[in-house]
């Protein structure tokens, strides 16, 4: 199957994923970067197979990108405004041509595909990042995560659909209880404080945060955490799953 080919995938419609990770007290997004002749840098993302739905086409992109089959994902906006069009790849793409149509990467029906308007299905995803093994897409580069706060600047829309994904996460991490997915599969109440605040970029008083997350009543308490130190040991908590 070519990389991008009517015939098997549908006409001027993407998927683009806001992958969202947690580390060292960070949020972070998986960025890829395409070297053309410059450097560009994008969100994973792909094209839905014409006897997909969409859902499974943006489960199998994930895996593709990150090795990953149970991830937490949720479709959140789509992207379609008329001068939605690729420049950047394609003026570079254009510069690359000669070289890559002599290699077989790539054939001028795929470079007529990137010319074209495209929708954009944007979903975001939730992963333990410990777990995953970020792959390069074909044409990549490099892939790699990025601290939601110094992302670099991205090809069209792809900055803003981080903002409206953060936007959504935002919104439903109480509602939906979704921030448990970011989290190692046993935590600490201090470690669910310190996700809440790099997620919402501001700072919870400790007594009132822990009492909020219990109310919830959809932890599991574990044993206490023995790390060595002086102070009082935390205890473990899991998500209580029904």
């Amino acid at each position: 199957m070519k990389l991008f080919d009517e015939g098997h995938f549908i006409r001027q419609l993407s998927i683009d994923s806001v992958i969202f990770g947690y580390q060292e007290l960070e949020l972070k997004v998986l960025v890829s970067k395409v070297d053309l002749p410059h450097s560009v840098w994008t969100l994973p993302g792909g094209f839905i197979k014409q006897e997909e739905s969409i859902d499974l086409a943006a489960q199998r992109i994930l895996e593709e990108r990150t090795g990953l089959t149970d991830i937490y994902l949720e479709q959140y906006r789509v992207f379609g405004e008329p001068t939605r069009i690729n420049h950047e790849i394609f003026e570079g793409f254009n510069n690359m041509k000669a070289e890559w149509l002599s290699k077989g990467i790539l054939d001028e029906s795929s470079f007529q595909w990137l010319s074209k308007r495209f929708v954009s299905i944007g979903y975001y995803a939730l992963v333990d990042i410990n777990k995953v093994s970020p792959r390069r897409g074909m044409l990549d580069a490099s892939v790699g995560w990025y601290n939601v706060k110094e992302l670099p600047k991205m090809i069209m829309d792809h900055n803003e659909m981080v903002d409206a994904a953060l936007e959504a996460l935002r919104q439903n991490l109480d509602q939906k209880l979704i921030g448990f997915n970011l989290l190692p599969e046993t935590f600490t109440m201090r470690e669910v404080q310190e996700l809440y605040e790099a997620v919402y970029d501001k700072p919870f008083a400790r007594n009132n945060f822990q009492k909020k997350i219990l109310d919830l009543n959809v932890l599991e308490r574990l044993e206490k955490k023995f790390t060595g130190a002086q102070n009082k040991a935390p205890y473990l908590y899991r998500f209580r799953k029904e």
